[in-house]
């Protein structure tokens, strides 16, 4: 189940699909959230000229497998699914997408943003910053899965 809710990879990504996933469960749900991260412009005071994302995949799945289990425990009428890039994007392109659906917008609002909070948490994917005049690697995945003080954090800011 979890292979088909959550992915990683260098594919494009479609929100449509991922909507799909999480609409036609046949729950009936009423709400429907949203969220793409893409490549901005710039960070830290830099032009981004493009992104470059590396991942281990299978930890990153098993990462996946374990946020969507958080998620379903917080808010179990929930339906969650995302995607996640990796390999060279260019400005504007999607990094991630994540849809999530409830029978009302509260738990979907707060579920969507539990997995993007879980992911930069606990998600072995790295992100190198290409700019103008270098690049450099930015922090990733700053907490273990099992560490329950950042999970509260993610909770805290879903919920906040």
């Amino acid at each position: 189940m979890h292979a088909r809710l959550a992915s990683i990879g260098p594919e494009p990504l479609v929100l449509d699909e991922v909507v799909r996933q999480v609409s036609g469960t046949g729950a009936g749900h009423g709400a429907v959230v949203t969220f793409i991260g893409t490549v901005r412009g710039e960070n830290a005071g830099r032009r981004v000229r493009w992104l470059e994302y590396e991942a281990y995949d299978r930890l990153a799945l098993n990462a996946f497998a374990s946020i969507l289990e958080e998620a379903r425990e917080y808010w179990p009428a929930a339906c969650v699914a995302f995607r996640h890039r990796t390999g060279r994007l260019e400005l504007g392109e999607a990094s991630v997408v994540i849809a999530a659906s409830s029978p009302h917008r509260a738990e979907a609002f707060a579920a969507c943003r539990y997995v993007i909070e879980r992911i930069k948490q606990v998600a072995p994917v790295w992100k190198r910053e290409f700019f103008e005049g270098g690049d450099s690697w930015i922090e990733g995945a700053p907490a273990r899965p099992d560490d329950e003080g950042a999970r509260h954090d993610a909770y805290r800011r879903a919920c906040g």
